[in-house]
């Protein structure tokens, strides 16, 4: 491919030299402050405030609604997210009659002219519930939300292909669903032994087809790269099968993060069989180029989609956003969390629930929203996350509009700052042009870096255990 299409699809130039120098540990920047600010006085009183006062004038967002579904009924070694794995459907039950308390208290709380026009479900495994439940589910946030049908809505869903069949996703997109994102990793044999993860590709390209016959608008793929006996060549191959013989729509491709000491299930990885660094880099520059070759566009960090695609659509119209989902379509909205260890996003705030269920369930039986802890932004907080939110979604950073919006002298207020990033564009990574700090295409990889350069409580979650920058 051309380097004018390579630029055009807003791909990064990889250069292993400025990787291995500044790769290091740091946040991904799904929010700012990132989750490691999280208090606890921040509590569901406070939650509620800040809640009611989205809806106050100017004339309120839409809102956006995430809703977490924990139950997995195997573990796949990789995974870091808050799960409880199981075998007892019954639990599903259980725990829909404390998320349906949840909902209508948390739906009391927003206009009902405020249409949820983003949903996503996420965990664990969403459809572990069964479609009787998950029926009941969309019933009941459909009596506490307007529930958007415009054109532009965007209801997504995580499939798990060894949980869900054909009919079932015929059953989600008659919900409403109309994108949906499925896990793969990796279809290569050996390393879904070493991950606990079979998952036969045949499997797989039938929930492809099945979500294609469904109506989707978009379907992704989620990859990892980094697990135990992988290789360049061996992921390769499994990334050009899925683009070749499933096409999606979207792809991330995730850097495995092996962190043991955090995560119980991760011991079970022999670390041995690992891919060193080395390999992973070289995984990395072969994945950008053969999703550059398939006519992919880079959206940002680990997210790959089509030209036609509403992301890719989104980033050329500057609606780009990104939040606790990655990046999504819909900029502005409020985001409404539900379920155990979810996080949201009121005005200028941001909540999370509680951890386990056991805390999740005495916390309701006690008559409170489950909200343990969260943050409130100042004025600071603010403006730097407009300046990382910029810089993350449209890889340039634009001093007189930030300056404008916040009433600050950009090059005053990050004097630090300014020189910080002096020193990125010495070594090529960021540019300064007719007063808009750019990122090359070399520092399109180390965007968590530049990024790094706005937040202000960087030194003190430095050792908080977040992945590798690269």
């Amino acid at each position: 491919m051309s380097a004018a299409i390579r630029m055009l699809n807003h791909f990064p130039v990889f250069d292993a030299g400025l990787i291995r120098r500044y790769d290091g540990h740091g946040p991904r920047y799904t929010s700012y402050p990132t989750a490691a600010q999280f208090t606890e006085e921040f509590d569901a009183d406070a939650y509620v405030r800040a809640a009611r006062q989205t809806n106050e004038p100017p004339i309120p967002d839409r809102l956006s609604a995430y809703i977490h579904i924990p139950f997995c009924d195997t573990v796949c070694f990789y995974c870091g997210c808050n799960k409880v794995v199981t075998k007892n459907r019954k639990r599903a039950a259980t725990y829909l009659e404390y998320l349906f308390k949840e909902i209508e208290w948390q739906g009391a709380l927003y206009d009902r002219d405020r249409e949820v026009v983003q949903l996503h479900l996420g965990g664990g495994t969403p459809t572990f519930l069964n479609p009787v439940e998950m029926t009941s589910l969309m019933s009941e946030l459909s009596a506490r939300f307007t529930l958007s049908d415009a054109p532009d809505r965007d209801y997504s869903i995580e499939l798990d292909p060894r949980s869900v069949d054909p009919e079932g996703v015929r059953h989600l997109a008659d919900l409403g669903f109309n994108r949906f994102s499925i896990g793969v990793q990796d279809i290569d044999e050996k390393v879904q032994r070493a991950v606990n993860r079979i998952q036969p590709f045949a499997l797989t390209r039938r929930i492809v087809d099945a979500c294609r016959d469904a109506g989707a608008n978009s379907v992704n793929i989620d990859l990892i790269y980094g697990l135990p006996h992988q290789s360049e060549k061996g992921f390769v191959r499994t990334l050009s099968r899925i683009i070749d013989d499933a096409q999606p729509d979207r792809l991330s491709i995730f850097n495995y993060a092996h962190l043991p000491e955090r995560f119980k299930s991760q011991r079970q990885i022999d670390a041995g069989a690992l891919p060193s660094p080395e390999e992973k880099l070289r995984i990395l520059a072969a994945s950008i180029d053969t999703l550059a070759e398939a006519g992919y566009m880079h959206i940002g960090m680990d997210h790959f989609a089509l030209p036609h695609d509403s992301l890719a659509q989104a980033l050329h119209a500057g609606t780009l956003q990104r939040n606790f989902q990655g990046y999504s379509t819909h900029a502005g909205c409020d985001l409404v969390s539900m379920g155990v260890s979810a996080i949201g996003k009121p005005g200028d705030s941001y909540c999370q629930n509680a951890k386990s269920l056991d805390d999740y369930y005495a916390r309701i039986d006690a008559g409170q929203l489950p909200v343990v802890r969260g943050f409130t932004l100042n004025d600071d907080d603010c403006i730097r996350a407009a300046a990382i939110q910029q810089l993350s979604c449209h890889y340039a950073l634009d001093s007189k509009l930030l300056s404008d919006r916040f009433g600050i002298a950009f090059d005053d207020y990050f004097a630090v700052e300014v020189d910080q990033l002096r020193i990125l564009a010495r070594d090529g990574l960021v540019s300064l042009k007719r007063g808009q700090w750019c990122v090359s295409a070399k520092g399109r990889l180390l965007i968590r870096n530049i990024c790094a350069v706005f937040d202000r409580y960087q030194q003190a979650t430095a050792s908080t255990g977040f992945s590798r920058l690269i």
